[in-house]
């Protein structure tokens, strides 16, 4: 196990430690699922905005929370991001077909996995946002070794 510890001051910093995350994660061939930890208001959107950068994309990133998933192919990878927020019962996400998003050259950025316990698989990398005071304190643990 791997673990970084981080503190960000701001939302640029945070988008650009994202895009740092992104360049390792690009690099991971076995690695398919994220956590996303955090409060409401955390930065978990922000920080998935800096990821999704890394593998090109350019225009917004919205929060996924009511629709469950958004999709972002490129041409290396697919990107999924899921806001599980709105998800009563972990059952939910097997009808909505949840396992199948985790194959091979997919990533799935998760925010509140806690949501869908005993359904998702155990995460490659757990990446936790805390508000501390006018920032945020990040704790990062992983399977692989990140180089942000």
């Amino acid at each position: 196990m791997n673990f970084s510890h981080y503190v960000i001051n701001n939302e640029a910093d945070m988008v650009a430690l994202g895009e740092k995350l992104g360049q390792s994660f690009m690099l991971q061939k076995n690695l398919q699922c994220i956590f996303l930890i955090g409060d409401l208001g955390a930065g978990k959107t922000t920080l998935s905005r800096g990821i999704l950068r890394a593998f090109g994309h350019i225009g917004a990133v919205k929060s996924p929370t009511y629709t469950l998933v958004e999709e972002y192919e490129f041409a290396a990878r697919r990107v999924y991001h899921f806001d599980l927020y709105r998800v009563g019962n972990p059952e939910e996400l097997e009808y909505m077909g949840i396992r199948d998003y985790f194959v091979d050259n997919n990533i799935c950025l998760i925010e509140w996995p806690e949501r869908g316990a005993d359904v998702l698989p155990k995460a490659d990398v757990m990446i936790e946002i805390k508000v501390q005071h006018t920032g945020r304190k990040i704790d990062i643990t992983s399977n692989f070794t990140l180089n942000p």
